[in-house]
C-alpha cells in the first residue's frame, strides 16, 4: 500500500474513480441535478489542473489506484475510494495522510463536506464552521458544510 504524487499519465484513471464513487453513492443523498453538478465539478480538466500543481495523490494497492485526495494549502478536496475497497479504512489512510502533509505547514485544515461524508469528518474531530448552498438545475440546492479541524 503507497501514497504517492499522482502522475499525469492516470488522470483518466483518477477521474473514472471519482466519476463511479460519485454515481454509486450520490444518488442516494442528492437528486440526480445534483449528482450532475458534482461530476462535472470533478470534471478531467480539473483533475488535469490539479495534477499538472501536483496537488493530486494516489493510494495505489498492488499497482491499481484505489483512493485519491487532493490536498490545496490548507484544503482537502477530491477525496475518494473505490467502492471495492470502502469501509475497510482506506478513506482514513488517504485522510491521515492530507492532514500530515497540511500540518507541516499550517494548524488547521480546511473542507467542504457532502452529506455522504458529514458523519466520517465529524467522527474524525471536524467541526462545522458554515452552511452553504449553490443553486443547480431545476431548483435543486447542493448543501455543503464548510469544516475544520484544528491540528496537533
Amino acid at each position: 500500500m503507497e501514497i504517492r504524487i499522482a502522475e499525469i499519465t492516470e488522470v483518466e484513471t483518477i477521474r473514472n474513480l471519482v466519476t463511479t464513487t460519485i454515481h454509486l453513492i450520490y444518488p442516494h443523498y442528492y437528486p440526480m441535478s445534483i449528482v450532475d453538478f458534482f461530476i462535472a465539478h470533478h470534471n478531467q480538466e480539473h483533475i488535469e489542473e490539479d495534477i499538472s500543481n501536483r496537488k493530486v495523490y494516489v493510494l495505489e494497492d498492488k499497482e491499481a489506484i484505489i483512493g485519491t485526495v487532493t490536498i490545496d494549502d490548507a484544503e482537502i478536496h477530491r477525496l475518494f475510494v473505490s467502492r471495492d475497497f470502502q469501509g475497510k479504512g482506506y478513506g482514513g489512510l488517504l485522510l491521515d495522510f492530507a492532514e500530515r502533509m497540511i500540518a507541516s505547514k499550517h494548524a488547521i485544515v480546511h473542507l467542504d463536506s457532502s452529506l455522504p461524508a458529514k458523519a466520517i469528518y465529524l467522527k474524525r474531530g471536524y467541526k462545522e464552521v458554515s452552511f452553504h448552498c449553490i443553486e443547480a438545475k431545476n431548483g435543486d440546492y447542493l448543501c455543503y458544510d464548510l469544516m475544520q479541524k484544528r491540528l496537533k
